[in-house]
């Protein structure tokens, strides 16, 4: 039973691809047991089993000193006595004598790459085994000769936990007695032509180290959030969704503190209630998967089930979310399985092959970011991006997932010229393995998280983003409408004096607003790159800027479509948004930004309690033009219709001047009352205005009805009527 030299070179010098062959005990047949044990710098090493003690011989002679082995009588559960050459004596658990971490059927499931929940059983699991507490370790990586383990327990040295094999899924196992939760870890691999490869951070991590260390650590797996009908009830589509997005490292910091980030309890307690009473009623959160560049915004990410070290532990971010829905506040997380940096410790030829990418770049390299594309045709690929979209819906309770980029994912030519993209298998440029997988996607989400929504950033005029895969839809529940946004700020960014000529800005988004369930966002990519503020963008003097910015707001908040507004721009901040500093706080000392920070308030409170605006969203049936074509004056006037009959009546004025006793035709006779009008003086506006802030409908035919109304309306202003009957 003595190993053979090779074979015991082979295992010290960490070349050995098969170490529970022969480490750990090995019955023989006669009825005894060989041990054999690799431990570096002992000088004696014997097996205990209660009060029995069997020393092993070490193999001096060969100049494996390492290396101890011997026959013993031990029957089960054993341990290992250890003097150590610096002096001391401890007894030690060997590793080698557990069995197997993953069940049949999740190895039956890994390999097939349909198991729904592979983070339940892939990455670090702290967990018992014959009754010794340690620390179960799974990874994938098909293609290596050898796997190891490694951390502060083992001093970094990936010759001492070396990993089971399972060849049926490809992925290697081992429980390491003793490591607990907190320990830092990664896995170190050897190649199949045996070429060491910088340590891996584990791809299934739930904690990471704080940058620019790059180590994994080892944590619980939350439990599962219970399903909430009121969760589910806010995130329907007939729902008032107003979503405040946010990079927590950049929403507030603490100067006089070093210009740190707030932690997330310190966020729990700041963010959350002024979301709360600015009337938003989700949050947006900026990726907060674990990402090593801080410049990337979290976009580029490799945490895919690790919340980023930057604001604490991952019990922090579970404090939040519950602080936030106890307020009655949503959580989206931004979610990005379009591409992954291609850092040494990351994802890229993780075990030295393309294995979460695409092997030809023309596939798995993104142009535009130096990112590489995730191999979505490859199943356990598929698999290990489902299981992270389901992760944080379950666990974290997280109420949506905005997909990142989802228009590069969709198109094999996206941002390539001819000749640099490989065509599907028909021919085509649509990448039908990415399709396939956003449809696996949201099917799962569908099925196991009916609460939870899905919302596509996607640009271009792919068709069904947000309908049903059984109607052939991509089955999103919402899509970013980026076309109204794009139109709709050309045209405020215009002067006055030039928007008669551009007047179809406004309303060609009307045109298709009901073909798709849309997001109106004005997003942190309104706000960089040289963009400038919003408000920066308006033309004008700055009274003329600030009234652009509040007719603008009034125009979104009575469009159809959810909306999304990035933070800072609540309060018209004046310069670019820098995610190294905070937002300027202090420009609400200031009453014009004040003003602007009131209205927005507003408006979500006059959304989230009028049907009319919110219910109907997504159908004809809830929008009414009154007038569109009056280029001339720049005006728009409609009407937004509830399930429960509700009206509200809309006019928007984008010209500097004001139209006195204006007449406009109304779907009902009655009383229609001034609910918000942006020009009010509490927004810093002229405070023109129907007298008495209400009018009653005459008998006159207008604008095709024969009923009426006649209004005063206010410069570069956007008033809101409602009807009472």
């Amino acid at each position: 039973m003595k190993l053979d030299k090779a074979e015991a070179r082979a295992l010290i010098e960490g070349r050995h691809g098969d170490p529970f062959a022969v480490l750990g005990p090995h019955a023989r047949g006669d009825g005894a047991t060989w041990v054999r044990a690799f431990v570096p710098h002992a000088v004696a090493v014997s097996v205990v089993a209660g009060p029995h003690a069997w020393p092993l011989q070490r193999r001096d002679a060969d100049g494996l000193h390492d290396l101890f082995e011997g026959e013993t009588a031990v029957r089960g559960p054993y341990q290992l006595r250890v003097r150590w050459g610096g002096g001391g004596e401890s007894v030690v658990e060997d590793p080698y004598r557990f069995g197997t971490v993953l069940g049949e059927m999740d190895v039956w499931l890994l390999g097939e790459g349909t198991h729904l929940r592979p983070f339940e059983v892939m990455g670090a699991h702290p967990r018992t085994m014959d009754g010794v507490a340690g620390t179960a370790f799974a990874v994938w990586a098909p293609n290596a000769s050898r796997v190891s383990v490694v951390g502060d327990f083992n001093h970094w040295d990936g010759r001492r936990h070396p990993m089971r094999l399972r060849r049926e899924c490809g992925v290697w196992e081992l429980f390491v007695p003793g490591v607990a939760e907190g320990t830092a870890y990664k896995f170190e691999l050897l190649t199949r032509e045996g070429q060491l490869l910088p340590q891996k951070a584990d791809p299934y991590a739930r904690a990471s180290e704080l940058r620019p260390a790059t180590a994994s650590r080892v944590a619980p797996l939350p439990a599962v959030v219970p399903p909430s009908p009121a969760r589910q009830a806010a995130n329907a589509l007939d729902a008032p969704v107003s979503i405040y997005e946010v990079h927590l490292g950049s929403w507030r910091r603490k100067p006089e503190d070093g210009n740190r980030w707030l932690p997330w309890d310190e966020l729990a307690d700041e963010l959350v209630p002024y979301a709360t009473n600015m009337g938003f009623t989700h949050l947006e959160l900026l990726p907060v998967s674990e990402h090593p560049f801080d410049g990337s915004w979290g976009y580029q990410t490799l945490g895919m089930f690790s919340p980023t070290a930057r604001f604490g532990g991952p019990e922090g971010l579970t404090r939040f979310i519950e602080r936030a829905h106890a307020a009655g506040l949503g959580v989206i997380l931004d979610w990005v399985p379009a591409h992954f940096p291609s850092d040494a410790h990351g994802l890229a030829r993780f075990d030295g092959t393309a294995l979460f990418e695409y092997a030809d770049p023309r596939e798995g390299y993104h142009n535009d970011w130096n990112t590489l594309i995730y191999n979505f045709g490859r199943t356990e690929v598929r698999n290990f991006l489902v299981g992270s979209a389901l992760y944080w819906l379950e666990r974290y309770g997280i109420d949506g997932l905005r997909v990142d980029a989802v228009a590069s994912m969709l198109y094999r030519d996206y941002s390539r010229k001819a000749g640099e993209w490989i065509p599907n298998v028909h021919g085509g440029r649509e990448n039908l393995e990415a399709i396939a997988l956003l449809k696996r996607v949201n099917e799962v989400v569908g099925g196991e998280r009916p609460q939870a929504i899905t919302l596509a950033e996607e640009s271009t005029a792919f068709p069904a983003v947000s309908r049903p895969t059984y109607a052939g839809g991509l089955g999103f529940h919402y899509k970013w409408n980026m076309g109204w946004m794009h139109d709709t700020l050309q045209y405020m960014g215009r002067d006055p004096i030039h928007r008669p000529y551009h007047h179809g800005e406004m309303t060609f988004g009307l045109v298709y607003a009901f073909t798709e369930n849309f997001v109106l966002p004005l997003s942190h990519d309104e706000v960089v790159h040289g963009k400038g503020s919003l408000l920066a963008r308006m033309p004008g003097d700055a009274w003329q800027q600030f009234a652009n910015l509040r007719a603008y707001y009034g125009f979104m908040w009575a469009h159809p479509g959810k909306k999304l507004l990035f933070m800072g721009c609540e309060f018209a901040q004046g310069r670019e948004w820098n995610h190294d500093s905070s937002l300027d706080w202090h420009q609400l000392h200031d009453s014009r930004h004040a003003g602007v920070q009131q209205l927005v308030r507003d408006l979500n409170r006059l959304y989230r309690a009028s049907p009319a605006l919110h219910t109907q969203d997504f159908s004809h049936a809830g929008f009414e033009w009154i007038e569109h074509d009056d280029a001339r004056r720049s005006l728009l006037v409609f009407v937004r219709h509830g399930r429960g009959g509700e009206q509200m009546l809309v006019v928007c004025n984008f010209a500097p001047v004001v139209h006195h006793g204006q007449r406009f035709g109304v779907p009902a006779a009655g009383r229609w009352v001034e609910r918000l009008n942006t020009d009010s003086r509490h927004y810093g506006g002229s405070d023109v205005g129907t007298p008495l802030g209400e009018c009653s409908t005459e008998a006159v035919h207008s604008h095709g009805r024969p009923q009426s109304v006649v209004l005063n309306v206010p410069p570069l202003a956007t008033v809101y009527l409602e009807l009472v009957r």
